[in-house]
């Protein structure tokens, strides 16, 4: 995500795939883009609905601005078996803000709510942001890893063409224990430093696309207890319905995809991808 967001209308969604042997978890959504409703509406029901009879039993809607993550933490309550929340400001979202303070104070006082289970998106942009507008995103980036840490909380990070700052920041101010880079990016060289680092790479429909070799060989390397899988709803739908809307159904065709990479058991690797979600977020039922 980049600028400010309106819903995702007007464009077709993707067709249903075909289930998974085994439920499993989309670890990053954003269903208010999707829909354009409140969080407790029919079409945010239906979204999960469809994506259960798939599957896919349970979501992590995650949060980009303070009003957005108002929302998440909204549709964790009123969905409580299924959906929790993740919040913070978006590193694109956090150098333009006019009033940071007033926003981060916000993002503070959700990140106490039970059914909050992450910070994030955080991290850095150099692709949306410009050079004299990094030190604010760099600032930004650092207080919500301090915000993830003081309550043990998994860490969730936008990183676009900037990887090496990316890494350098979280050796610098020290990676809360839990640390996804959501819809992982980098090549085989970063993912062996994330590895060895302990983080936790989430692969997303990129997988799937002509143009990204490097992800599929990345995704080999990740043992299997440093892996999630997510959709980032409604964006980067999986091949062959690129272009198409993205929702948390399409999950079994990236697990499928992830399955063929790694040789792996379908059934096997879903399950394994859902008790990792629900190591780094816990229960979605408490």
């Amino acid at each position: 995500m980049s600028e400010r967001i309106t819903p995702d209308k007007g464009r077709r969604s993707a067709p249903m795939p075909e289930p998974l042997p085994v439920n499993t978890v989309d670890s990053h959504a954003h269903l208010e883009i999707a829909t354009g409703t409140a969080p407790d509406s029919a079409e945010v029901g239906e979204i999960l609905s469809q994506a259960k009879s798939v599957g896919i039993d349970r979501v992590v809607q995650v949060g980009y601005s303070a009003e957005q993550s108002k929302w998440c933490v909204a549709a964790a309550e009123y969905w409580n078996t299924s959906v929790l929340a993740a919040v913070a400001l978006h590193p694109n979202e956090a150098p333009v803000i006019a009033d940071l303070g007033a926003d981060l104070e916000v993002i503070a006082k959700l990140a106490q709510h039970p059914r909050v289970r992450a910070i994030g998106e955080t991290g850095l942009d150099y692709f949306r942001t410009p050079p004299e507008l990094r030190g604010r995103q760099r600032e930004s980036f650092k207080w919500h890893i301090e915000l993830a840490k003081l309550h043990n909380k998994a860490l969730v990070i936008h990183d676009r063409d900037s990887h090496d700052d990316v890494l350098s920041v979280l050796l610098e101010v020290g990676a809360p224990e839990k640390t996804i880079f959501h819809c992982f990016s980098g090549d085989v060289a970063m993912a062996k430093k994330c590895i060895d680092r302990g983080y936790i790479l989430s692969f997303a429909g990129t997988l799937t696309f002509k143009n990204a070799p490097e992800l599929r060989e990345a995704v080999k390397l990740v043992p299997v207890e440093q892996l999630l899988v997510e959709t980032d709803t409604p964006f980067l739908t999986p091949t062959p319905h690129r272009g198409d809307t993205n929702s948390p159904s399409q999950i079994a065709r990236i697990v499928r995809a992830m399955a063929l990479e790694r040789e792996a058991d379908l059934a096997e690797l879903a399950n394994a991808l859902g008790a990792n979600a629900e190591r780094v977020f816990g229960s979605f039922s408490q």
